[in-house]
């Protein structure tokens, strides 16, 4: 996928929504934080997501962070290669390394999160 396309929480979780799916998975910049992911935990298939809370964790050598809904709605597939290999979020995090996809609910817009230059921003923010 490409970044420029996609929407980003101040969390660093992006998300695409497409035909009622919102792919979600964390940004380059959060991978490059974290470096050598040793751990996922996702949720179930059928759990509830509710934008801004914590539906899952990712464990690095440096720390544990939570992984945060972008939205309302019902997890319909998770990406199990990364439970089995959790490093592979960081060879291609907009693609192959996703982490969930959710069916949301009507209505369900991506404009309350940010664009790729409003991310940017924030990062360079974040960094100072």
């Amino acid at each position: 996928m490409d970044p420029k396309n996609l929407r980003f929480a101040k969390t660093h979780e992006w998300a695409s929504l497409e035909g009622g799916i919102c792919t979600v998975g964390i940004s380059q910049f959060a991978v490059e934080q974290l470096t050598d992911v040793v751990y996922i935990e996702l949720p179930e298939v059928g759990d509830h997501t509710f934008a801004g809370e914590s539906f899952g964790e990712i464990e690095s050598v440096k720390a544990v962070s939570d992984l945060y809904a972008p939205i309302n709605g019902e997890v319909i597939e998770i990406n199990e290669k990364l439970l089995d290999d959790p490093g592979r979020i960081a060879q291609d995090p907009y693609g192959k390394g996703w982490l969930v996809k959710i069916r949301a609910e009507p209505g369900t817009s991506l404009d309350h999160l940010m664009t790729l230059e409003q991310y940017q921003k924030q990062i360079a923010a974040e960094e100072h």
